[in-house]
């Protein structure tokens, strides 16, 4: 039997395994070599929590650099575009949007039988369940969740009339395309029936509010996809993982954001990946939205629909991931697949809760 290992040294390893790695060391020095990024031996460990997409830190002399690719295949269409990720931070950078540098991009499957791309590593603190002691003072908490909420005004202010990133997106139909979607997604992906994923979705559909602006949007802006300098005041040094970015309708990030932002005496679901929210100095979900709607000034009754929206396209990726872990496809899922059981119909539920604030 082989061993399933997510690293391995060579393709001859690779080939003795019963499950295929997500890193050859061979390869990944191979393109390494030819992109001109550092010399030697390749040291590799994986790094993030991500459920989805898997990050690895690479370090070589001359070079310190993350690599980011799709889970295994086989992958459901549209999903996990490493290559458009790739490009759409490299149009990101020159317009003041703090993201890593793209250094290359493999864009078939012929190294890792997944397309994938290398960015430089950025030194830094993402906030889950443990607070950095730099960011522990009330000052210092309420600092933090402002940070995350004018880094979202930064990224929503960008001018989308014109250059290249006018074409990452058609923004008009934006929510009704997401409804779409989704709920295909479930039928494709989902082994359990949960009635409650198709009465969201015509409850979605049938009250999807009117988009008053668009802009680009990240579609999973948290806390946990911030990264923090590691010394001085609350600063945004990065944002990472754009898989979702597109043009659309910014409150649907503003949605995902409260909707997932952990907050102490409200039930609790799989999305709050950063619990600490919930301890006293942090901005609530209703001041975070404020904050937000200080600079736009837009109508925010309709908040609920994109709090509910993100919560229900939560529940179908979810589903997918614990599919995938059932079926024995995810041996990273770990306890992550397990909670799915109960997690899922959480979020579904919760998602309800929210529909249920709109007359």
């Amino acid at each position: 039997m082989g061993t399933n290992q997510d690293i391995v040294q060579t393709t001859e390893e690779a080939a003795r395994q019963d499950t295929t790695p997500l890193l050859i060391l061979e390869r990944v020095e191979e393109f390494l070599d030819a992109h001109g990024i550092g010399a030697g031996p390749v040291h590799a460990r994986r790094i993030g929590g991500g459920q989805s997409n898997v990050t690895f830190r690479i370090k070589r002399k001359g070079s310190d650099v993350v690599l980011r690719r799709g889970p295994r295949p086989p992958l459901p269409p549209s999903t996990h575009d490493m290559v458009r990720e790739a490009h759409i931070q490299s149009l990101l950078a020159p317009l003041g949007i703090p993201v890593p540098k793209i250094l290359a991009v493999c864009a078939d499957d012929h190294v890792l039988e997944v397309p994938f791309y290398v960015m430089n590593h950025v030194e830094g603190e993402v906030i889950t369940d443990e607070i950095p002691a730099h960011l522990d003072a009330p000052a210092q908490r309420r600092a933090t969740s402002e940070a995350a909420v004018d880094m979202l005004l930064r990224l929503h202010a960008v001018d989308i009339g014109s250059g290249e990133i006018a074409g990452i997106g058609r923004p008009d139909g934006y929510l009704k395309r997401q409804v779409e979607r989704f709920a295909a997604l479930w039928d494709r992906g989902a082994t359990r029936d949960l009635p409650r994923v198709a009465q969201l979705a015509n409850w979605l559909e049938s009250n999807r509010p009117d988009t008053q602006r668009y802009a680009v949007i990240h579609g999973d802006y948290r806390l946990g996809n911030l990264m923090f300098a590691r010394q001085g005041p609350a600063h945004v040094k990065s944002v990472l993982d754009w898989e979702m970015a597109t043009l659309g309708d910014p409150l649907a990030d503003l949605g995902y954001l409260s909707a997932t932002y952990a907050q102490a005496g409200t039930p609790s679901t799989l999305l709050e990946l950063t619990p600490v929210t919930a301890q006293p100095g942090y901005l609530n979900r209703e001041e975070l939205a404020q904050r937000y709607n200080t600079h736009f000034g837009l109508d925010l009754s309709a908040l609920p629909w994109y709090q509910a929206l993100a919560l229900w396209k939560a529940a179908v990726f979810s589903e997918a991931i614990y599919t995938r872990w059932k079926n024995g496809e995810r041996s990273d899922g770990g306890d992550f697949g397990a909670a799915l059981e109960s997690g899922v119909p959480r979020l579904l539920e919760t998602a309800a809760a929210h529909a249920a604030q709109l007359p």
